[in-house]
């Protein structure tokens, strides 16, 4: 069962991030994806994540695709004008990676090439609103297409956000443009989630919640400073000081608050951020009976 046959019958989706290499050696995105297979319902392959430069989305997608998963495709507006954006689409559907997520992108001068220079033609809402398009039969000129694509989009939300009612205007604005499904920014405080679960009842739409495993508790308070919609409560950030062996608290910290996800039902699914500890993917899912 894929990721929109998971998400649309009512089941409980679990998918996890890996980041593509910065060189060619992709030794480590294939160990760690084989070590998921068969656990998890999808993968998604970051695109150029923090501007950094690294084999693409799309690349890193079609190697996952060859060992037997599924990959999520990102796609962001930073890099590619229209006409890349879509033929890097069309490139996708070509070779059958469905699973698109639309993302503005953050700006070059927070990357490892600053001298870059930004695109961001197209927005998040622009790139759904091409992929739908595309899929539609004609290009942004109304040109027709030579077979047509078929895609299940998503996007991404901020629960921790104020106020969040623009948080909900733009999940409005990504929904009209055709996204199905929603990953969220990692959260750590369930309130968060309890409020966005009961600010989309209106929305027919399947959401993601985001999970960063903490590795220390310095982790915690660097991304409680510099991170936009990423908040630690200090009760957790206590846990993790006290802690003997804070990457295994960390894990337990992230299984307990997927359980209470799940069990509370208070979104469709999680999705899994290891951020460079992608091998302990594997263990957190033990932890969670997945």
């Amino acid at each position: 069962m894929g990721l929109k046959e998971k998400l649309e019958s009512g089941g409980f989706a679990v998918t996890a991030e890996l980041a593509p290499p910065k060189g060619t050696d992709t030794t480590r995105l294939v160990e760690c994806a084989k070590a998921i297979k068969g656990r998890v319902d999808a993968v998604n392959l970051t695109d150029f994540q923090s501007a950094v430069v690294r084999v693409s989305s799309l690349g890193a997608a079609i190697l996952i695709k060859q060992q037997g998963l599924e990959p999520v495709m990102q796609i962001t507006g930073r890099d590619r004008n229209r006409i890349a954006i879509q033929g890097e689409l069309l490139s996708a559907a070509a070779v059958g990676i469905k699973n698109i997520l639309a993302l503005t992108g953050d700006h070059p001068v927070f990357g490892d090439n600053k001298q870059a220079k930004p695109v961001f033609e197209l927005d998040s809402v622009n790139i759904l609103e091409t992929a739908t398009c595309l899929m539609q039969g004609k290009d942004l000129a109304g040109n027709p297409l030579n077979g047509t694509p078929e895609f299940y989009l998503g996007a991404s939300v901020t629960p921790h956000y104020d106020p969040i009612e623009l948080q909900i205007i733009k999940m409005e604005k990504k929904i009209k443009a055709g996204a199905k499904f929603f990953q969220t920014q990692a959260i750590y405080d369930i309130q968060d989630m309890k409020r966005l679960k009961e600010m989309t009842l209106h929305l027919d739409v399947k959401i993601l919640a985001g999970i960063i495993p903490l590795k220390s508790a310095g982790m915690a308070e660097y991304m409680n400073k510099n991170v936009p919609g990423i908040y630690v409560p200090e009760h957790i950030i206590q846990k993790l000081r006290n802690s003997q062996d804070k990457v295994k608290e960390g894990l337990k910290i992230a299984a307990e608050l997927i359980n209470q996800l799940k069990d509370g039902k208070l979104c469709d699914g999680v999705h899994i951020m290891a951020i460079g500890a992608e091998e302990n993917v594997p263990l957190l899912l033990d932890m969670c009976g997945f």
